[in-house]
């Protein structure tokens, strides 16, 4: 049997972030053949594409002008997440810095639609604080102020005549309002005056300006459903309701009212692709699901008319791809409406990111499972297994995501493929917390209930021994983030069950790590995991720092030195405490990177590292 090293998994490629040019010929995406993710444009079906962008520095989106041939590309320095928009000129390939502002972020907030100005928010006034511009877009570094803000603000949108903006607040991740905001009278409307938590996410305008389309769990729902709001009145009626999932998000070309919106079904994606009524804003026609390989899928883009639209896809043996999906004209010439053939809707994959010469067949699937917790919850999982498993010999890495209102979703990883080829299982717990499962279940680690989900990492553990591959001597627990403060946590209260612990970028000391992080985030993460002024006791007696002298098994901690959401020292201090324990530890420190590894030799480097230690540790 053909093995791989770490190197080659990691040259496995991904394409992603499509958007089709004015002409509806041209498709842009991002892809990482350089070892970052670059600007790339093609033309056709697998043709062969151009490489458009030449940085050591992460592209981190790429959209079309709706009338130009131009893109506007966001790009930090170094991971430090404090990015900067430029424009490319796709015939000259000129690329042009248009916000130069360094030491503040920018959050891109779309095109007008007739591409002549462009919206952000940015916090260049006030670093916790993000503000609304309004930029034209041959006024280099000259942005005009239309709102201040007071907290973490977002462009969700211009409306279909351009002289309104679509604005979003957010107090916490299940808690947000939506604005309107008259650009020029520069007077904001509030659309979703609410109280305790609600959740308006995804918000697009309504072709006719007169509402909006979101997904909200406003009323009594547990998981987000499909929406219509009225900016007059503010009536909200229900378009479909998740039947117990979240409908991820909503996808709408504004001309036509053609729409792609996404339920969450366990972690898989199940599209729907349709068109609403002109006469109800709450009635739509369906046309048929594509066929997608993979079981994730998402960021559509629409070409002109809405034809067709673009968006990747991904699984646990698909490496992530750029897919066409043909939906047909929707009027003809006279205006009237042309019949729509609802049976079919063709998707053909337009790019063709690399394995890296490694075989499609070889690559292993995930089963999605449950594992019963301490308080009778089903904590569910994706498992995977090497071909060559043996009973009782199999050593198995349990991958802890972060968030932690995020979501471990059987989605492709060339890190997790490499760790099946060596003989490795891997186990991905969605514990309490995991967004996807509705608002009940992410609330249930909130701030006093943290370590709930520490014990469901315990009962998952249990459950691995019990699996008759795997070793019970040879679990080691790795974790990005969040994931990382899992990680740590895992080892200093049920030190015993682990052969080894990796902490990647993570949360040693909730203390200090809301002291340090980014002034723009505090306020956000304060939500999640209580605050510092009432707080405090408890989240020191959480921490792994104060936790320490339990732990047992050797720690891998791997940081960036730019990580501005959680602070180096984070790593710095849980590496010097855990070898004064007399604990085997090693530290791995990348000056170039922020919060997680984006430029390949550092990929390499940290995975390599990664495996030496798994294999003489596991």
């Amino acid at each position: 049997m053909v093995t791989y090293d770490i190197e080659r998994y990691l040259n496995i490629r991904s394409a992603y972030g499509a958007s089709f040019g004015p002409d509806g010929e041209r498709l842009s995406f991002l892809m990482d053949t350089t070892g970052t993710s670059q600007v790339w444009t093609l033309e056709g079906p697998q043709e062969w594409p151009e490489q458009r962008t030449f940085s050591d520095e992460r592209v981190t989106f790429a959209t079309w002008s709706p009338e130009r041939p131009e893109l506007i590309f966001g790009m930090d320095e170094g991971g430090n997440e404090r990015a900067q928009l430029f424009r490319l000129e796709a015939e000259t390939g000129a690329i042009e810095n248009l916000t130069a502002m360094p030491d503040a972020k920018h959050r891109w907030g779309g095109f007008s639609h007739d591409g002549e100005r462009f919206a952000f928010a940015s916090n260049r006034r006030e670093e916790s604080v993000f503000d609304v511009y309004v930029q034209g877009r041959d006024e280099t570094e000259d942005a005009r102020l239309v709102h201040e803000g007071d907290g973490w603000l977002s462009v969700s949108g211009w409306c279909p005549d351009d002289t309104r903006l679509l604005v979003s607040q957010a107090y916490s991740n299940f808690d947000q309002d939506l604005y309107v905001l008259d650009l020029e009278t520069e007077e904001l409307d509030h659309l979703t005056p609410h109280e305790g938590d609600v959740r308006y996410q995804s918000a697009n305008w309504a072709p006719d300006g007169e509402g909006i389309y979101l997904v909200t769990d406003h009323g009594d729902a547990d998981t987000l459903y499909l929406a219509y709001l009225d900016v007059e009145t503010r009536d909200l009626e229900t378009v479909t309701e998740g039947e117990g999932w979240n409908v991820d998000g909503i996808a709408l070309d504004d001309e036509t009212g053609r729409f792609v919106y996404s339920q969450n079904v366990e972690g898989y994606t199940e599209l729907t692709v349709g068109e609403f009524d002109d006469a109800d804003p709450t009635e739509f026609e369906t046309f048929a699901q594509p066929d997608l390989p993979g079981g994730v899928a998402g960021g559509v883009s629409f070409g002109p008319d809405a034809e067709r639209f673009a968006l990747s896809t991904s699984g646990d043996t698909v490496n992530t791809n750029v897919f066409v999906v043909d939906i047909g004209q929707r009027r003809g010439s006279d205006g009237e409406t042309e019949s729509h053939d609802v049976e079919t809707a063709e998707a053909e994959r337009w790019t063709d990111a690399p394995t890296a010469g490694i075989p499609r067949e070889t690559f292993d699937e995930s089963e999605l499972v449950h594992v019963e917790s301490f308080d009778g919850l089903e904590v569910p999982g994706f498992f995977s297994l090497p071909d060559d498993a043996e009973t009782g010999e199999t050593p198995v890495v349990v991958d802890i995501h972060g968030g932690p209102e995020s979501q471990r979703r059987p989605s492709f990883s060339s890190v997790k493929q490499y760790f099946l080829d060596r003989g490795y299982a891997y186990f991905e717990p969605n514990v309490r917390g995991s967004a996807g499962y509705g608002a009940d279940y992410a609330a249930l680690d909130d701030v006093e209930k943290r370590m709930d989900s520490v014990a469901d990492i315990e009962a998952c553990v249990e459950w691995l021994q019990d699996h008759p591959a795997i070793d019970p001597d040879r679990i080691a627990a790795k974790g990005g983030s969040y994931g990382g403060f899992m990680v740590l946590a895992a080892l200093t209260e049920y030190p015993d069950l682990w052969a080894a612990g990796i902490d990647v970028v993570g949360i040693a000391n909730f203390v200090t790590f809301l002291e340090n992080t980014g002034d723009w985030r505090r306020e956000l993460r304060e939500a999640e995991y209580g605050s510092l002024e009432d707080d405090r006791e408890f989240l020191e007696e959480i921490s792994p720092t104060n936790n320490i002298e339990h732990i047992e098994a050797p720690l891998f901690v791997l940081h960036g030195e730019n990580d501005p959401r959680v602070p180096v020292g984070e790593a710095e201090q849980i590496a010097e405490q855990a070898n004064e324990q007399g604990v085997p530890v090693r530290k791995l420190i990348f000056d170039d990177e922020g919060h997680g590894f984006s430029k390949l030799e550092n990929r390499i480097e940290a995975y390599s590292a990664i495996a030496d230690f798994l294999d003489e540790h596991v």
